[in-house]
């Protein structure tokens, strides 16, 4: 079960990485969206990891033995409107004992600046990926380096940490991909019936409210070339007759996320489709047999790049294993973490591990013929090689 136990467990076997040294993390802050309507409100994964917390601006301080919550000063008006999380609750949630003004945390910071040279924190690059970061982890940043002599980011322990999943975890991420799988189920039986893209997200909207749960990331219903787009989610198109229909969709359940796709025909489709979708079948399940506790990852992208080149070769997309023009057509990553996060961090490890949960994604994209095709399973890795959690999801066409 998720609960203070859990997240207590994890602060511990944190502890345990980083010594004695001065940690503070913080938790998101609410978003501004269009006038005075917020962004709905998601928790920073590694602050939720370590204390369950799941509203905004709260702290985590980890300073040796020491471990307390930072509370945020929340204005009454707020509260009327908003709500807010209580000391006891926290302290529930949480299983930390301790909980401490903001004017406390900078108290206790200040006097750990006279000792300590260093202190450290998490920092997500997401920089890079051109995304806008959520402002509260920079703004500790910025305040722990003028205090201290240097920052240590803990990203990749923590990461290593959360890796390797734990039994409950590997039991919300199997009711995650249970209910997908039900809702996958229910709309391709209706899919004939639909005619637009926003009806078949529709259903699923509707499939995990009514089981308390909601998308564990934007849902992407893409029809014919639309699926070229690989992260397509505009999802108002209408479907048309002798085309392909794209579905990458995921619930999220107690905190954890599917992250499961499939292609399917809408009316009767052409030759050419079918071969595009059974190269794909084809190299998915090759991909899948691959993954046990110890393959080497590096071997294992090796080995996944001669499967696609292949099937882009039979395809006539390219003209042998070695073409350049291989990542015209399969552009992205095979595989990711799956677990708080849909793309859930792994460490950069060398080697696959028992106890990790990952993608099998491989797709075939071909923009000028308007054709996109990715099927995508949830795999965890075992002692005795790999369990398919999402098999009851069948994958034909």
């Amino acid at each position: 079960m998720i609960d203070s136990a859990f997240h207590t467990g994890n602060r511990r076997s944190f502890q345990n990485l980083i010594g004695g040294e001065l940690f503070v993390l913080s938790g998101y802050e609410a978003v501004q969206l269009t006038g005075d309507r917020e962004v709905p409100f998601e928790q920073e994964a590694n602050f939720w990891y370590l204390t369950g917390i799941e509203e905004p601006e709260w702290q985590l301080i980890i300073d040796g033995s020491f471990v307390a919550l930072v509370r945020p000063d929340v204005d009454p008006i707020h509260a009327v409107f908003n709500g807010g999380l209580s000391t006891e609750e926290a302290q529930k949630v949480s299983g930390v004992d301790t909980v401490i003004s903001f004017e406390e945390a900078a108290e206790h910071i200040k006097r750990a600046a006279e000792d300590k040279k260093i202190a450290s924190t998490i920092r997500q690059d997401w920089a890079r990926h051109g995304f806008a970061p959520n402002p509260a982890p920079e703004k500790l940043h910025r305040k722990l380096k003028k205090m201290f002599g240097g920052v240590t980011n803990r990203r990749l322990e923590l990461a290593r940490l959360r890796a390797i999943k734990q039994p409950v975890e590997i039991l919300a991420i199997r009711e995650a991909i249970d209910l997908t799988v039900e809702a996958f189920a229910f709309v391709a039986r209706q899919l004939q019936g639909l005619n637009y893209e926003y009806e078949i997200q529709a259903e699923f909207d509707y499939h995990f409210a009514k089981h308390g749960s909601t998308h564990a990331y934007e849902p992407i219903v893409a029809t014919g070339k639309n699926a070229c787009t690989l992260h397509y989610v505009k999802n108002t198109e209408q479907l048309r007759a002798g085309e392909l229909t794209l579905l990458d969709i995921g619930a999220r359940v107690r905190g954890y996320s599917a992250d499961i796709t499939r292609t399917y025909a809408y009316g009767n489709v052409s030759s050419r489709h079918k071969a595009v979708h059974e190269a794909v079948e084809r190299a998915h399940k090759e991909i899948i047999s691959l993954l046990k506790p110890q393959l080497s990852v590096k071997e294992y992208y090796e080995s996944v790049d001669q499967i696609m080149s292949r099937e882009l070769q039979r395809l006539g997309l390219i003209d042998n294993l070695d073409d350049p023009r291989y990542r015209d057509y399969f552009p992205h990553a095979v595989s990711h973490g799956l677990g708080i996060d849909v793309h859930d961090p792994l460490g950069a490890p060398e080697y696959f591990l028992e106890g990790m949960v990952l993608t099998v994604e491989p797709g075939i994209y071909i923009p000028e013929e308007g054709i996109g095709v990715r099927i995508e399973d949830d795999i965890l890795i075992t002692s005795g090689g790999h369990e398919n959690l999402s098999i009851k999801l069948p994958t034909s066409l």
